[in-house]
């Protein structure tokens, strides 16, 4: 691995650490950038998804103080993502390397489009905090869903849970946004274990994109909640798009 390279996957770290505390679509930053420099799919995934644990628990971390009286509540939901993140990292190294390439245009698209209209689902998400309080049934299910998505590929797993929680529980969107970072570390961190013991990982792009996503982590969780939102999406759009563009011409 040359310095440029090197530099490169750090700053994709950082990144994706960045916006995966604020808004949660940062593995369609470091993702891309590892199959640029011709890292094969699977190992590009499982090498980013351990990657990104520290960040994930760095921008956990930051938003501490929205979590405070939320510990039933995430250590409920959090059962449902650490079931699901394990049920996705299997699935990931059951199917044959094949069926990953080949779903993967479909899944960079559908996190592409979350990403894109984030505002409406944000808009619709505020519009049913007047529906009353409490946690609706189907929350439970759903963040364990959202789980298995996790830890198959993960790519806007955050604008999933932001949409499940926000329109299934009655809090503010910022409390629900620690909630959020809480459950998708767990997701990357138990799909990371699995990974770590059975998959072909990469462990040099996994330290780059681990420093960087632990500076990005601490960054979102400060300044980065201050970032214009539509900067931050037309960035992970276009590279989104950037990503589909190269897979479709491969």
């Amino acid at each position: 691995m040359g310095p440029l390279e090197a530099a490169a996957i750090l700053l994709a770290g950082v990144g994706a650490g960045t916006i995966n505390a604020v808004v949660g679509s940062g593995t369609l930053l470091t993702f891309p950038t590892l199959l640029a420099f011709g890292y094969p799919a699977v190992t590009a995934n499982v090498s980013n998804t351990i990657g990104l644990v520290p960040g994930s628990v760095a921008g956990a971390w930051g938003y501490r103080r929205e979590l405070v009286g939320q510990r039933d509540r995430v250590l409920r939901l959090g059962i449902g993502s650490l079931l699901g993140g394990a049920a996705g990292g299997v699935l990931l190294l059951v199917l044959p390397a094949g069926a990953f390439e080949a779903i993967v245009p479909a899944l960079i698209a559908l996190g592409v489009l979350l990403v894109l209209f984030g505002p409406r689902i944000s808009r619709w998400v505020a519009a049913r905090h007047g529906d009353g309080g409490g946690e609706h049934w189907w929350v439970w299910p759903a963040v364990f869903a959202t789980g298995v998505y996790g830890g198959y590929f993960g790519a806007a797993q955050g604008v999933l849970l932001m949409a499940v929680l926000g329109i299934g529980v009655a809090d503010t969107l910022q409390r629900l946004n620690g909630t959020k970072n809480v459950l998708a570390a767990i997701v990357n961190a138990v799909a990371g274990v699995i990974f770590a013991f059975v998959a072909d990982v990469d462990w040099l792009v996994v330290a780059l994109i681990a420093v960087g996503s632990v500076i990005g982590g601490l960054i979102g969780a400060s300044v980065g909640r201050r970032l214009r939102p539509a900067v931050l999406r037309g960035v992970i759009v276009t590279v989104g798009v950037v990503a589909l563009v190269v897979l479709l011409a491969r």
